[in-house]
């Protein structure tokens, strides 16, 4: 499966920014472009293989429960993130806001995920998005995980 995702640095966060939902995550094996990641979103727990970067990339995400989660975690945790989900609508699009926690506190940064590259190079980001870092990989979760955040 394939995956389709623009991402920015966040200017300054919307108004009126909906609830979101705590997302704790650890890499579990990071080797050239393939990760494997161990999430725990509010609660349901999925496991996830990624091979790429960039703008396209390959995805496979499967549910675990809890103490697969559990069993996993001590092999992840010293390569994880902390943050809070918020989605608001951008365009007819999802837009994902992650709000870091812990080591990252302080970074914003929002993903907006697309039915084909085609609409990936149309969207036209509001001005809140701020700088795009889809193809810096230092902003990239497991870059962030690893080593923390770049300097901006």
């Amino acid at each position: 499966m394939s995956e389709i995702e623009r991402k920015w640095l966040v200017a300054a966060l919307p108004p009126d920014l909906p609830d979101g939902e705590p997302i704790h995550q650890g890499y579990v094996a990071l080797d050239g472009d393939v990760e494997v990641r161990i999430r725990d979103r509010a609660g349901s727990n999925s496991l996830t293989v990624k091979r790429g970067s960039g703008l396209e990339r390959e995805e496979i995400e499967i549910d675990i429960d809890r103490d697969n989660f559990d069993a996993l975690w001590p092999i992840a945790e010293h390569r994880s993130i902390d943050k809070v989900r918020h989605v608001v609508e951008v365009g007819g699009l999802a837009a994902e806001i992650d709000v870091y926690r812990g080591r990252h506190e302080g970074l914003c940064v929002v993903e907006v995920e697309f039915a084909s590259t085609d609409e990936a190079d149309a969207f036209e980001p509001p001005s809140w998005f701020g700088a795009e870092v889809t193809d810096d990989d230092r902003w990239s979760n497991r870059r962030l995980a690893a080593e923390g955040p770049p300097d901006r």
